[in-house]
C-alpha cells in the first residue's frame, strides 16, 4: 500500500515538473519573440532614411554645335511676296516691333529685317524678320520671325526665345511698324520641323500670319515654330 503511494507522488511530482518545464519553454520563447521584434523596431528606427533621387535638372547649355548651326533659314522666297497687295500703304522703313505678353523677355523689341546668315543681327536683336518674307501691312503674308533660343549675355538676344513654349492657343501676339500702327496676332498652331523644311516660309492663301521660330531643346536639332493670325489693326 505504502508503496503504491509513493509511486502516485512519484508520478504527480513528474507530471507538476513537466508542466513547469512547458510554461518556462513558452514563455521563454515569447520573450525571445518580443526581444527580437524589440531588436527588429530599434534597427528599423536607426535606419538613415533613403535620400531622394530626384535631383533638379540644369537649364541646358548651348553647345558649339548648336553656337555653329544657322539659327533660321537664309531667306524667303521673293516671287508672290513682294507682288502682294497691300492693306495698308508700307512705311518707308521696314522695322518691326514686336511685343509676346506670356514671354516677359520680348516686350516692344526692335526686329530688323535680314537673311538668316547675318549673325551680327541675330547677335544684337531679341529676333530678326527674314528677309523676303511677309510684312503686316499685306493682304496675305507670312510675317517669319526668328531668334536664339540661349543667345549672347550682355545683348537683346540673351534668352530671347527661351520661353517660347510657354505660348499656347489664343495668346496674343503683337506687331507694330514704323508708322505706330499696331498688328494683334492670335495664337493658333504649333509646328516642329527639319532645318531642311523651308515650306514653313510659304504664306497661306488669304490669311496674314506671324511666326515666330526658334531652335528646339534639349539638343537644338529641329526647330519649333508658332503661328498666329491677324486679328486686329489699330492705324
Amino acid at each position: 500500500m505504502r508503496l503504491r503511494n509513493v509511486v502516485l507522488i512519484l508520478a504527480a511530482l513528474t507530471v507538476v515538473l513537466m508542466l513547469a518545464a512547458c510554461s518556462s519553454s513558452g514563455q521563454a520563447s515569447d520573450e525571445g519573440g518580443k526581444d527580437q521584434a524589440g531588436k527588429d523596431e530599434q534597427a528599423q528606427k536607426q535606419k538613415p532614411p533613403e535620400k531622394a533621387t530626384k535631383g533638379k535638372k540644369e537649364p541646358p547649355k548651348m553647345t558649339k554645335e548648336a553656337k555653329d548651326k544657322q539659327i533660321a533659314p537664309k531667306k524667303g522666297k521673293a516671287q508672290g511676296q513682294r507682288k502682294v497687295a497691300n492693306s495698308l500703304e508700307p512705311p518707308k522703313d521696314k522695322t518691326l516691333k514686336l511685343t509676346i505678353p506670356a514671354i516677359k523677355q520680348i516686350e516692344d523689341d526692335t526686329i530688323p529685317t535680314g537673311k538668316g546668315t547675318n549673325e551680327t543681327l541675330f547677335h544684337d536683336h531679341a529676333a530678326v524678320h527674314l528677309r523676303d518674307t511677309g510684312f503686316p501691312w499685306q493682304r496675305t503674308a507670312n510675317v517669319y520671325i526668328a531668334g536664339h533660343r540661349i543667345g549672347f549675355p550682355g545683348t537683346d538676344s540673351n534668352l530671347a526665345f527661351y520661353d517660347l513654349e510657354y505660348l499656347k492657343k489664343g495668346d496674343k501676339v503683337y506687331l507694330e511698324d514704323a508708322e505706330g500702327r499696331k498688328y494683334t496676332y492670335q495664337v493658333f498652331a504649333k509646328l516642329v520641323v527639319e532645318p531642311a523644311n523651308l515650306s514653313v516660309l510659304k504664306p497661306i492663301k488669304g490669311k496674314n500670319i506671324v511666326s515666330l521660330q526658334t531652335c528646339t531643346l534639349p539638343d537644338y536639332t529641329n526647330r519649333v515654330i508658332y503661328r498666329a493670325v491677324l486679328k486686329d489693326v489699330k492705324t
